[in-house]
């Protein structure tokens, strides 16, 4: 099976990662210091300032700043009854950026949260009612996409999909679902899955793509993406991290420039037919205007798909 003619979707860069560079006040977090979610609520103004920020440097597709903005991970700050609220206004936040700007879009994040049912810290009926309650807000918020992302588990993955599936099932949305696992250095998931398994587990799902995202750098994601181009029968994403983090003074650092990450990205789209890229930790808006000027009239190379 050949694709042909997809065209390129640039996502945006790091939202914590930039957050922490952003001269944010003990009064602007609400006490609830290190849940960025909040700050949707508390201080929006930091938000709409990154989300712009994005846009300019060539961004095409926001996320929202609701990566943790589920039940589950609400509750450790005693924010469990704000999820609608939160994800709501993460949603207008974006909105407010975009403005009059056209051919730009917003993806609902959702996150894997702290809790994972393969180590039994969490029940899979738990988990399906929290992701519900957080997508229910963000289709009614009115997202362009969905993206399940940041996967640290296949059991993680599969209810949090299915969740999503049966709120879209039943409603009158109709908009594409994105899934992005996270694979270590080590080569698996954090609970042991590996490339192949993911893409057995998750082929029975109607997605708009899936690909990898966090935990290292491009150069860890190639031979993982190679599989994809030659397994996976959607489109592919790209979100990785600006470099594996390292330990600087105790300070974590990420090493790629801008230059060096664009390049490398861009050997994904002309070797490997990826057709959506963006940045996770550490990548600012330079490293997305470097990587939106290098894919500047670049057309995701033609995949042939072993199926």
């Amino acid at each position: 099976m050949i694709f042909t003619k997809q065209p390129l979707l640039i996502f945006d860069g790091a939202c914590g990662t930039s957050l922490q560079l952003m001269d944010i006040t003990e009064n602007d977090w609400s006490g609830c210091e290190g849940c960025n979610e909040v700050l949707n609520l508390s201080a929006p103004r930091h938000i709409v300032e990154f989300h712009k920020s994005m846009l300019d440097a060539g961004a095409m597709v926001l996320e929202t700043d609701t990566f943790g903005a589920s039940r589950v991970v609400l509750a450790e700050y005693g924010l469990q009854d704000k999820v609608r609220e939160i994800n709501i206004r993460a949603v207008e936040n974006a909105r407010l950026a975009i403005a009059d700007r056209v051919d730009k879009y917003i993806a609902g994040s959702v996150g894997p949260g702290t809790k994972l049912p393969s180590l039994g810290h969490i029940e899979v009926a738990e988990l399906a009612t929290a992701t519900r309650e957080q997508v229910e807000a963000l289709l009614e918020a009115g997202v362009d996409c969905l993206i399940v992302e940041t996967c640290q588990d296949l059991l993680q993955t599969k209810t949090a999909l299915i969740a999503a599936f049966e709120v879209l099932d039943r409603s009158d949305y109709d908009i594409p679902v994105m899934a992005s696992v996270t694979i270590e250095q080590q080569g698996t998931m954090l609970v042991g899955s590996d490339i192949a398994a993911v893409v057995a587990t998750l082929e029975p799902f109607p997605l708009f793509s899936l690909g990898l995202n966090c935990a290292t750098g491009p150069q860890d994601m190639m031979s993982h993406v190679k599989y994809l181009s030659e397994n996976w029968p959607q489109r592919i994403s790209v979100i990785p991290n600006q470099g594996l983090p390292e330990v600087v003074n105790g300070q974590t650092h990420y090493p790629l420039s801008p230059e060096d990450y664009a390049e490398q990205m861009y050997q994904f789209v002309i070797k490997q037919g990826v057709s959506i890229v963006g940045g996770c930790c550490g990548t600012s808006p330079a490293h997305i205007s470097a990587l939106s000027k290098r894919l500047a009239g670049v057309q995701p190379k033609n995949r042939e798909v072993l199926v």
